[in-house]
């Protein structure tokens, strides 16, 4: 997902993409790598009071996973453009917490200006800076020079996804693909007003004209499987197959969808091959 002409002009907008998704978000977007997890709390292992910014956190996955695999962190500062995600990423986070402090903030990333500082140690920033499958919605060259204000020194920044199932290349995907062309056109929409296009420049470009250029590709091969009643709580959760975008149609597609996938499983169960990639980004040695 991305805008077809750079991002989405204001908070309203960008917020009315996922307002009620939140609940299915939570239920139906896969979590973090295993591997991915144990990396980025690598980047935090010496850091004496580790801080985490977790930006587009969504209903927190990231937290929620680095808190659940050990990493020490003294505060989770989480940012997203929904209220409702972070009604979720509150329920999740709560009961991991610990002795962790948590700072949820209603605001679109590349407008915000963080805390960055923890009671009784005004110095003290970010150590780790995360966008996970967020990064394309955000004014890249805004929010990496906003990370580059409040990292510490020796900070990272990563920047991870895996596509989606409309990009994944598998017979079920393609055939649900072209089912959801047939209801709503050729062009893969984003959101109810636009429709998708490909992002001038990528990450890497981005990454490269920033602060953060030291640059390093992970690559983690992963295997799900889905029930079909789990590929629609998805998709009501995406820019391109939401609910109302189908308006008074949306049954009618869910009862057709929910028979195509059912057609194309295997032992009840169809198989998405996918690469989690994470791009992580640090200052060049002897730089701030």
């Amino acid at each position: 997902m991305t805008y077809p002409d750079g991002p989405l002009p204001g908070l309203p907008e960008q917020e009315a993409l996922f307002e009620g998704a939140a609940l299915a978000y939570a239920r139906h977007r896969p979590g973090l790598p295993d591997a991915a997890v144990r990396l980025l709390a690598d980047t935090l292992r010496g850091r004496p009071s580790p801080v985490l910014l977790d930006l587009g956190t969504g209903t927190g996955q990231v937290p929620f996973a680095l808190l659940s695999a050990g990493a020490d962190l003294t505060h989770i500062e989480a940012v997203d453009v929904s209220p409702q995600m972070l009604h979720q990423a509150r329920q999740a986070l709560t009961p991991v917490l610990g002795h962790c402090t948590l700072t949820l903030a209603h605001a679109a990333a590349d407008a915000y200006e963080p805390l960055a500082t923890l009671p009784g140690e005004p110095d003290s920033g970010p150590d780790l800076i995360t966008f996970c499958r967020s990064y394309h919605w955000m004014n890249g060259e805004a929010v990496l020079e906003m990370a580059d204000r409040v990292a510490t020194p020796g900070a990272t920044v990563a920047i991870m996804g895996d596509g989606s199932l409309w990009t994944h290349d598998a017979d079920w995907t393609r055939a649900l693909r072209e089912l959801i062309q047939h209801y709503l056109g050729a062009e893969r929409r984003a959101g109810a007003r636009r429709s998708y296009a490909e992002p001038r420049r990528s990450y890497e470009e981005d990454l490269a004209d920033s602060a953060f250029n030291d640059v390093t590709e992970y690559l983690f091969p992963v295997t799900r499987t889905w029930a079909p009643q789990e590929v629609l709580g998805y998709l009501r959760t995406t820019s391109f197959a939401a609910p109302e975008l189908f308006a008074e149609r949306r049954q009618a597609f869910e009862d057709e969808a929910l028979a195509l996938l059912h057609a194309h499983t295997v032992d009840g169960a169809l198989v998405e091959e996918a690469t989690f990639r994470v791009l992580l980004a640090r200052r060049p040695e002897g730089a701030r």
